[in-house]
């Protein structure tokens, strides 16, 4: 027996997506590293003996925080020395001006010379000049007694303490000082990146047309996606073109600011960065369903529909 015919396949469905007239405007992308806009290696500007750590590892300080003491009694020891020094310059000045007041008088009738006055008038002088030595010296033991406190400069991140209570520590007299820790800013962060030398020229000759701003004069928009984002999650400006394309890589290094507000960005990420690239136009718009492919068509049909839906799809 012959096996019965079978039904005749349905006919698929068909949707229909009708083309959106929009006002778009082009992106270029580039993969970026974060940087901070700041960043401090701490040291000390006297040695001596740590006798605190006044931070945790890894927390938000805040710029004059406490973060190391080094033992003052040397220097708190050297400055009652100064102190007493020009105690006695001061002691020494007022002598040498009643000796001169004297002088000044005794010369009305002759009772002293000329010279005697001169010597005396220069002994004030020398005293002056041993008074300002004695502020001089006093001053700088005071500073060595407020550098024994090391204060955060900046506002940022801390990280881990590299020198425990207890080690001597060289300061910056020496030459070698000692790194105690590093402080880095978060918020805003730089992100950077570098521009190829045929977007830079595209971009140029836009902004000579009058359709694009310049990066340098104007703080133009960017999108920043982090790793495993799939669209950004972040914005910012355009901040900074270096003045000369590298040679070896044909790139010009760019930079942007972005708001950090809640710190999740850290120096040294990778962000992708989508940078404005034309001027608004009008454009039509498709699906990306709507577009079909094929093994041998696959990049020219991918390609022409990127360009109107994903790179032009920002209105």
């Amino acid at each position: 027996e012959k096996p019965a015919p079978q039904a005749a396949a349905a006919p698929p469905p068909v949707t229909v997506a009708q083309p959106v007239k929009r006002t778009v405007t082009d992106w270029d992308e580039f993969t970026g590293r974060f940087e901070a806009v700041e960043e401090v290696q701490v040291k000390p500007r006297v040695g001596g003996f740590v006798t605190s750590v006044e931070f945790k590892d890894g927390d938000m300080v805040h710029t004059g925080d406490l973060l190391y003491l080094i033992d003052s009694r040397p220097f708190e020891a050297v400055a009652e020395q100064a102190d007493g020094q020009l105690a006695d310059a001061r002691a020494k000045v007022e002598l040498a001006k009643r000796e001169l007041d004297r002088g000044l008088n005794l010369v009305q009738t002759s009772a002293v010379s000329e010279q005697v006055v001169d010597q005396r008038r220069q002994a004030l002088q020398a005293a002056h000049a041993a008074e300002s030595i004695a502020e001089g010296a006093l001053k700088a033991a005071q500073l060595n007694v407020e550098f024994s406190h090391v204060l955060a400069p900046i506002t940022g991140r801390v990280s881990r303490h590299l020198v425990s209570v207890g080690n001597l520590v060289q300061g910056s007299d020496t030459g070698t000082s000692t790194t105690l820790t590093s402080i880095v800013s978060l918020d805003p962060i730089y992100i950077y990146f570098d521009v190829d030398e045929a977007t830079y020229l595209k971009n140029n000759k836009l902004w000579f047309e009058g359709k694009r701003p310049s990066s340098r004069d104007t703080p133009n928009p960017v999108q920043v996606t982090l790793t495993g984002e799939t669209k950004p999650s972040h914005e910012g400006t355009m901040d900074f073109l270096d003045n000369r394309l590298d040679v070896s890589t044909g790139t010009l290094r760019s930079r942007a600011v972005i708001p950090n507000h809640d710190l999740s960005i850290l120096p040294g990420q990778f962000g992708r960065v989508r940078l404005i690239g034309s001027s608004p136009y009008q454009a039509l718009l498709l699906p990306d369903t709507a577009i079909a492919t094929d093994q041998s068509r696959k990049r020219s049909e991918e390609r022409r529909g990127g360009k109107e839906c994903r790179s032009r799809g920002s209105p």
